[in-house]
């Protein structure tokens, strides 16, 4: 059994404690600063609470990283000033550059690094999410879902191949989505939305419903989704390919982050015109 601390229980880290708890292990969440939604995610899944970033750091040997991925270099570097000498899971979305960046900044404070990447919502049911993973200590982080529902996949020894993956599979799922949003705020402002409709179906029947839920089920995370795209189009450019597609869909994400939180799936209409600015 090993003590693991997770930052930070959102929906996705939440899930991720969860398996590590149905693995046998205990799991640590640090209270300060986070709101009483967290504590609630916390106490429902029986993570045990201490008060400080340096208590969680002191008392638990495994930190695994699960946050935004514009928070993701600023949580490392905040664990190294604790004096953190166990293992780090870095398993946001971020570029490979940027995972192999902070592997550096964690090598220099002695402390094990593995990059990771997750594909899939949280993790509530087996084989639907993947944690793939990438560097030395890959093994030790997966013991810690050996019993999931949490899938892991160790795809090297190399740091930011787990990253690397999911940056590609999100420049496909994610960045599509945001295509579609686009096209459909377009074909609105231009007058001819039921007419495209009309079209989709005839070239693939139940299209267009299946773009109109797509786009409204993604608008309260697509907070989240801005700082993913900014990631994938700079590991596109450090690819030596064109990034402008994705930095395009960090756009229509951010016209999107007012509806954060959002409990009800919001409607077409509220969508499109958080996306049309004249």
């Amino acid at each position: 059994m090993s003590k693991v601390g997770i930052l930070h229980p959102g929906e996705m880290g939440i899930s991720i404690a969860a398996s590590a708890i149905h693995s046998g292990h205990e799991v640590y969440w640090t209270s300060q600063g986070r709101s009483s939604k967290t504590r609630a995610r916390a106490e429902k899944n029986e993570l045990l609470e201490v008060t400080s970033l340096s208590q969680l750091c002191q008392t638990c040997e495994i930190i695994l990283s699960v946050c935004p991925p514009h928070a993701a270099e600023d949580i490392a570097r905040s664990v190294v000033e604790t004096g953190f000498k166990g293992l780090y899971l870095d398993a946001n979305a971020i570029s490979p550059q940027r995972s192999i960046k902070i592997g550096q900044i964690m090598k220099t404070a002695g402390i094990r690094f593995v990059d990771g990447g997750i594909i899939g919502g949280p993790a509530w049911t087996p084989q639907e999410t993947w944690l793939y993973l990438s560097g030395d200590d890959s093994e030790e982080i997966a013991m810690c879902f050996t019993k999931g529902p949490l899938e892991t996949k160790i795809i090297g020894n190399e740091i930011g191949k787990g990253s690397a993956l999911k940056m590609c599979y999100a420049a496909y799922a994610k960045g599509t989505t945001a295509l579609l949003a686009s096209i459909l705020a377009a074909s609105e402002s231009l007058g001819v939305r039921e007419n495209l409709y009309e079209h989709w179906d005839m070239d693939d029947k139940g299209f267009s419903d299946q773009v109109n839920q797509r786009v409204r089920r993604v608008t309260s995370k697509a907070w989240r989704f801005e700082g993913e795209m900014r990631e994938i189009s700079a590991t596109l450019a450090e690819a030596g390919l064109p990034e402008g597609f994705h930095k395009a869909a960090a756009e229509i994400y951010h016209r999107m982050a007012n509806f954060k939180d959002a409990t009800d799936i919001q409607s077409l209409q509220e969508v499109i015109e958080s996306l049309i600015r004249k």
